[in-house]
């Protein structure tokens, strides 16, 4: 783990914060007209076949053994189906904006999620870290349900807990020797292949519109392929810690986009509960207090 970014980190990490932060705007968009299933499967599936295709082209060997599909399998759940589902039928009663916010938690649950796995031992800071973060993200919630929903509120809650979850189950992938882009292709396939059934029983959307089909392209290409490309080449540049930022710069995209195009609005409590997730992750990262 580097201590600092470099120049050339802190672009990337911007950029990765943007096309994040644009995942949220996209689907703010798409929630308008299709149903949340299908957003999700739309957007795994094409991402899928791209990152097929560039595995394709980059003509290493492909596992194909008990132990990678488990591993994919595990993945798609984890880190797709079950989250992607979540953030999109949220977003329904949430704007993008809060959802970005509540989905800046991930890191908190992260800390929790390897300590009971016994991946990394939690400290007493970075459990006060943890704590702080929960305080700010019920500040932002609120107490008035007609603001934030108390349903849409857990969902998101949900799904970070479950981006945490698949943070300690992929690191199998790098024991198994699988490439970071055959192990980004495998979780989409295994998403879409997950949420088919499920699309084809309960929802029934029609031909997407200019925006709807948009959006989808936007999520698939910018926010799924090329942002599993930025995310592991940070990983690479910079360390898993200081990763941690970029949940911090995904709702500066987040509001900024929404004010500007869905006519969203930023309340107080929203910037309160932003601090209260920034202070924790602060603690938790440790190096703002070693420093002085």
């Amino acid at each position: 783990m580097n201590p600092t970014l470099s120049a050339r980190a802190w672009v990337l990490l911007i950029a990765l914060s943007v096309l994040w932060g644009g995942s949220f705007f996209f689907v703010g968009v798409a929630v308008r007209e299709w149903p949340p299933l299908s957003i999700v499967l739309g957007r795994v599936a094409l991402a899928a076949a791209i990152l097929w295709a560039i595995v394709a082209v980059q003509g290493a060997p492909v596992r194909r053994d008990g132990a990678a599909l488990r591993a994919h399998l595990g993945m798609g759940l984890l880190n797709n189906a079950i989250p992607f589902s979540l953030i999109v039928w949220a977003q329904g009663s949430l704007a993008s904006g809060v959802a970005s916010i509540f989905n800046a938690t991930t890191p908190l649950f992260g800390v929790l999620v390897a300590h009971l796995a016994g991946a990394e031992r939690a400290s007493l800071p970075r459990l006060l870290g943890v704590a702080l973060g929960m305080a700010g993200v019920a500040v932002m919630a609120g107490a008035d349900p007609s603001a934030t929903p108390p349903l849409a509120a857990l969902a998101m809650l949900a799904a970070t807990m479950s981006y945490a979850l698949a943070g300690v189950w992929g690191r199998r992938f790098r024991n198994l020797g699988i490439p970071t882009i055959q192990a980004a292709a495998g979780q989409t396939s295994v998403a879409s292949l997950l949420l088919l059934p499920p699309v084809l029983l309960l929802e029934s959307p029609g031909p997407p519109g200019p925006a709807t089909l948009g959006a989808l392209a936007g999520l698939a290409t910018l926010s799924t392929v090329l942002g599993y490309i930025l995310y592991f080449r940070l990983m690479e540049m910079a360390g898993p810690v200081n990763l941690l930022l970029v949940t911090l710069l995904i709702p500066i995209t987040s509001f900024a986009l929404g004010m500007l195009f869905l006519g969203e609005t930023l309340e107080a409590r929203h910037l309160i509960g932003m601090a209260g997730i920034a202070a924790g992750l602060a603690i938790i990262d440790g190096r703002l207090f070693r420093r002085p």
